[in-house]
């Protein structure tokens, strides 16, 4: 009697090692394209973070051995002197808590304003809104130093010109936010308004329990945006604060290197590593966040 030969068999184990094998072969075999864009980007990115390590090595360096030719990348000698310096040149912590508060309640406020005028557009069927929407719209064409003028009156007219209140009373109407918003509530389905309505829910719990948190990824995009851009501002500071101590860390930076017993460059640039350090750390901590949330805005959007 002839025996036939059994046909070998595989347990799955040997097939999950044999896939991972192979993808492994397949990441290692990478294009001479893959292989240029990733040296491009090196490149790139060095260029990009190389002023950023710059600034802290003259930070950290003697005034008398900062701006060598060619640079040095390294603080020698080191010292923390040039920190020291900033709190004796400029009220540091001071403009630091404005900055921050301004920030804080521009961003906050906006979107409260933002959340509420979006919800109208999106879901209330009033007579004149696609007419008001356009006339909102065509602000945003109108250059900003043209808007500030009328601006600075009115709040001279009532005593908050050298006051934070100057800044972020004007920044709680944020016609984009409106528009970005308005677009994207406009995605979500109405047939979840109607289902939350004869359960017997009204606006503001559709608004808060509902929309809200399917809009979060375009929320947090426009909270980034706005926290970076009232942070940064400089143009609005300058015109509304005169006082150092109302001062944002934007104006006061630039007074503290052209104002009346200017600091030396390396405390100025001691002074901005402490102004740009936070915010890096933070989109450090968050990068994975901010990146998804703006990439699955873009998506939706």
């Amino acid at each position: 009697m002839k025996v036939l030969p059994q046909p070998m068999t595989t347990g799955t184990g040997d097939v999950l090692v044999a896939l991972e094998r192979s993808g492994r072969r397949k990441a290692r075999r990478r294009s001479p394209g893959g292989i240029v864009v990733d040296v491009v980007l090196v490149v790139f990115g060095v260029l990009m973070v190389s002023p950023l390590v710059w600034l802290i090595v003259q930070s950290l360096t003697q005034p008398e051995f900062a701006f060598a030719s060619p640079p040095s990348w390294i603080p020698v000698p080191f010292t923390l002197q040039n920190f020291v310096d900033v709190f004796e040149y400029m009220p540091f912590f001071q403009q630091f808590g404005n900055s921050l508060l301004l920030a804080v309640i521009s961003t906050a406020g906006a979107l409260l304003f933002s959340v509420f005028a979006a919800y109208a557009f999106a879901r209330i069927d009033f007579r004149g809104s696609r007419i008001l929407m356009v006339v909102m719209l065509s602000a945003l064409m109108v250059p900003a130093q043209l808007v500030i003028i009328p601006i600075f009156i009115m709040m001279r007219q009532v005593g908050l010109v050298d006051t934070l209140a100057s800044l972020w009373l004007p920044a709680l109407i944020n016609v984009f936010q409106i528009f970005f918003l308005t677009q994207y509530f406009k995605t979500i389905p109405r047939e979840l308004d109607e289902a939350a309505r004869i359960d017997g829910a009204g606006h503001f719990w559709i608004l808060f329990r509902m929309l809200i948190p399917l809009s979060g990824p375009a929320i947090a995009a426009l909270a980034i945006l706005g926290f970076e851009a009232s942070w940064n501002g400089y143009f609005g500071p300058l015109i509304f604060l005169s006082s150092p101590e109302n001062m944002t860390l934007p104006l006061g930076l630039v007074t503290l290197q052209n104002g009346f017993g200017a600091a030396p460059a390396v405390v100025v640039f001691a002074a901005i590593t402490m102004v740009v350090l936070p915010l890096l750390v933070v989109f450090l901590a968050f990068q994975r966040q901010i990146v998804e949330s703006v990439a699955s805005t873009g998506l939706k959007g």
